[in-house]
């Protein structure tokens, strides 16, 4: 078998596959096989139907047509290999020559990736925010650390902001019927934390136990999402709460050290690495921006409608979902359907801009993956996705879906190699060296990087 491409456009091609008819016979052999196994001839035995026979009974045109549907998949996968391409989506195939006893000729028009010419590195420099951490961060850290070790006691008095209360609650329509599916009792709830309806905290507070009070809202899910309603909450219990001081008592019983200035530290270490990764993830972005204003992408159009279609329905997924209208969204998000379609749009040539800029990255460079790595990234999104890893392993396995993890990992890569070869800058104008950033935004020292280079250009 022989193949050969001719570029048709910057992101298609057309594939030529010629096949001497010799290598056609195995599959002509087995096409006879299988329909001589299924018609019945007195005389023969299934499966032992004569090709002569075969012939007349179905045609020689009906076998060649079997056989050939049965090899075109065999040989299309063996002409993209030889000719290293990788479409983009499904081909339009061409049977252009197909003369019994001749050689058979095909052509397939695909989209594949475009080759990039991308520009110099040296030349980008982006800003990002600040990493420092100020000690208003930290005692919000630590006021988070005091509620969760907070205790609560039974009061006899109004309810106030911060108080953890019990409450009933009963939407109903402007003419007065009950909604069903708005009518709960026994809720907890900490009020002013607006974790449940829009005007519940301001009820709420100055409210005695037993007392009930009505109040106007917007409904935000179900079928009657948008619609104005009345709800009536009825407080049955009050509870204040009780912080715990900021001493060495709660630093051992809250944390694995022994003061609070041991506490405070590791408060900012850890807020710190945080600060580090969100640089790292801004610089990323702003990097990859540039690039992409620089660069000339060009993008098959199949593919962005295809995925212009999947994006639709996730959105309407979601929406249905969380019992929304698609009008509804519009409005909360104050837009048009154009413009949220120009936005979808944008976004979506974007991401293919993108995902097309770093695998050009990952063939210049010629980055290579380990199994370590791959199961690290593996059990990353599996944690990301809330499953269980075995589950999760099971279900990319079965589904084909490890070359995209691969994907994932080698775009990773080229990510962090084209900020490397940036100058990324805070806003107090110090140069930051991101090659070393770590996972959980600690910084490697000069050895560990040294070994991670090192490891990096063996594989």
């Amino acid at each position: 078998m022989k193949s050969s491409t001719e570029t048709l456009s910057p992101t298609r091609v057309k594939l030529t596959i010629e096949v001497p008819f010799e290598e056609f016979k195995p599959n002509l052999d087995k096409a006879y096989k299988s329909i001589g196994s299924q018609i019945t001839v007195p005389g023969f035995r299934k499966g032992k139907v004569p090709a002569a026979i075969v012939d007349q009974r179905i045609g020689r045109a009906a076998v060649l047509d079997e056989a050939l549907n049965s090899a075109l998949p065999g040989w299309y996968n063996e002409a993209l290999q030889q000719e290293n391409l990788q479409p983009l989506g499904q081909p339009e195939i061409d049977l252009t020559k197909f003369n019994d006893g001749d050689d058979i000729e095909i052509t397939a028009e695909l989209d594949v990736r475009p080759t990039i010419e991308l520009p110099e590195l040296s030349g980008i420099e982006v800003e990002v925010e600040d990493a420092e951490v100020t000690d208003a961060d930290i005692d919000e850290q630590l006021a988070s650390l005091r509620e969760r070790f907070a205790t609560f006691t039974d009061v006899d008095r109004a309810a106030a902001d911060g108080d953890s209360v019990t409450i009933d609650l009963s939407a109903a329509q402007k003419d007065g019927t009950p909604i069903e599916e708005a009518q709960a009792s026994g809720l907890p709830y900490v009020v002013g934390k607006a974790t449940m309806i829009e005007g519940l905290d301001e009820a709420l507070i100055g409210l005695n136990k037993g007392e009930s009070k009505t109040f106007e809202t917007t409904l935000v899910g179900g079928d009657l999402a948008g619609q104005d309603v009345d709800v009536t909450v009825t407080l049955t219990e009050v509870k204040e709460q009780h912080l715990p001081e900021v001493d060495e008592e709660f630093v051992q019983m809250a944390s694995e050290f022994d003061t609070v200035e041991e506490l405070r530290e590791d408060l900012r270490e850890r807020l710190t690495r945080g600060k580090r990764m969100e640089q790292a993830a801004e610089a990323r972005d702003l990097v990859l921006e540039q690039i992409l204003d620089k660069a000339e992408v060009p993008l098959p159009e199949t593919l962005v409608e295809t995925e212009l279609t999947a994006r639709r329905d996730q959105v309407q997924q979601q929406l249905q979902f969380a019992g929304l209208t698609f009008e509804g969204y519009l409005e909360d998000q104050g837009q048009t359907a154009d413009e949220f379609e120009a936005e979808l749009e944008r976004g979506v040539r974007d991401s293919i801009a993108a995902q097309f800029v770093l695998d050009q990255v990952v063939e210049n460079n010629e980055f290579g993956i380990d199994d370590q790595e791959l199961s690290e990234h593996i059990m990353r999104r599996a944690q990301e996705s809330g499953q269980d890893p075995n589950q999760f392993i099971q279900h990319i396995m079965e589904h084909n879906h490890v070359p995209e993890m691969v994907g994932e990992v080698m775009r990773g890569k080229a990510l962090a190699s084209l900020v490397e070869g940036a100058t990324v800058k805070d806003k107090s104008g110090n140069v930051l060296d991101l090659a070393g950033l770590r996972a959980d935004g600690s910084v490697a020292d000069a050895a560990d990087a040294a070994d991670a280079a090192d490891e990096e250009s063996a594989s």
